[in-house]
């Protein structure tokens, strides 16, 4: 398939593909075109987002068989092959002669690359090595002074994973403040956010850029929809005195008060609206997981808030009103919401 076709055969699954390079584009259309026009056939859309309990289910299956096909002896030596110099070629070869690509993939609609990242991101043995050690924090940043924010390089010398490393090096070299967000420091915050997206915008459309450049906060906020994720580290740098987690946090309740106006959302009757509405559209769902909730529609349903208030809204409903709801599966609580809790809320409305 040409370039042309396959980047209008790949639209019809994937919305943003005009932003995708010509060379992920030859790529897709030999590893994923195929593939969704199964899925298709068989009703699945493709996804995107964060995987489900199924889906990581699906993935540790998918590797489990291809161990024992190939003989290859554990999934780090499959997928992290350059950690194992001397067996390097045989494992290249036995992926090449029993289809990997395919194989990994099966049964799972979303792109290649994204599945093949995220088997990557289970079966990291230095994803779950727990809190760091004060002499592995005086090792982080002394490797950081010498090799900047290589984390590719950091994350081999302590054997922990690139993002660990990265965002462990972002909180211990800050001096956090814990203390209230001074104006000061709001705006520094709400400028970074705007310079990401400036930057954003440019990229994908540059005549966007100047249309917006005249406009207040407001109208970037509602312009492009801002609880997508963002760069928080980079964020983070900008504001210099809060680390990407506080940063985020801020954002999202500074996100949360501008797109509903200033509704008191979490108070008196709308606080209860909002738990009645919010159980009765997760019951809609019919949802067995929380990573199959599409959470950004449901914010809208809300009243037009960050994903992240309505995912810690739901959160703070089933450890209120769910016993022991730490034991009950996602549809459980859901269910229990739906039959014990809500009758009660609308009884109090």
């Amino acid at each position: 398939v040409d370039l042309d076709t396959a980047r209008k055969e790949l639209e019809e699954f994937i919305p943003h593909v005009k932003n995708i390079s010509d060379s992920s584009i030859k790529k897709m259309a030999g590893r994923d075109l195929m593939r969704f026009k199964e899925f298709k056939k068989q009703g699945m859309a493709v996804r995107f987002g964060r995987f489900t309990q199924k889906e990581n289910k699906q993935i540790k299956k998918n590797v489990k068989e291809f161990l024992a096909l190939t003989g290859i002896d554990s999934a780090e030596k499959l997928l992290f092959t350059s950690r194992y110099p001397e067996d390097k070629d045989t494992i290249h070869r036995l992926k090449t002669e029993h289809h990997f690509c395919e194989k990994i993939s099966e049964g799972i609609p979303r792109p290649w690359r994204l599945i093949y990242y995220r088997a990557r991101k289970i079966f990291d043995p230095n994803n779950y090595k727990g809190r760091y050690t004060k002499e592995e924090k005086e090792q982080l940043k002394k490797y950081q002074a010498l090799h900047g924010n290589d984390w590719k390089k950091i994350s081999e010398l302590m054997s922990r994973s690139n993002l660990s490393v990265a965002r462990k090096f972002s909180e211990i070299k800050s001096a956090i403040n814990n203390g209230p967000w001074t104006e000061e420091e709001t705006q520094k915050l709400m400028s970074a956010v705007k310079d990401v997206m400036r930057r954003k915008l440019t990229a994908e459309n540059p005549s966007s850029v100047s249309s917006l450049e005249q406009s207040d906060t407001d109208l970037w906020i509602d312009r492009e929809q801002l609880y997508q994720p963002l760069p928080w580290t980079e964020i983070e740098t900008q504001v210099g005195s809060r680390y990407w987690r506080q940063c985020k946090q801020k954002w999202n309740s500074i996100l949360t008060s501008k797109l509903t106006r200033g509704q008191k959302l979490s108070r008196g009757s709308n606080g209860l609206r909002t738990k009645i509405t919010l159980i009765k559209r997760l019951y809609e769902t019919k949802a067995e997981d929380a990573n199959e909730v599409n959470w950004d529609e449901l914010s809208n349903a809300i009243g037009d808030v960050p994903r992240t208030y309505v995912q810690s809204k739901f959160y703070r409903l089933k450890v209120s009103f769910v016993p022991l709801w730490k034991r009950r599966t996602f549809s459980e609580i859901i269910d229990y919401l739906y039959e014990k809790t809500l009758p009660d809320l609308e009884e109090k409305l």
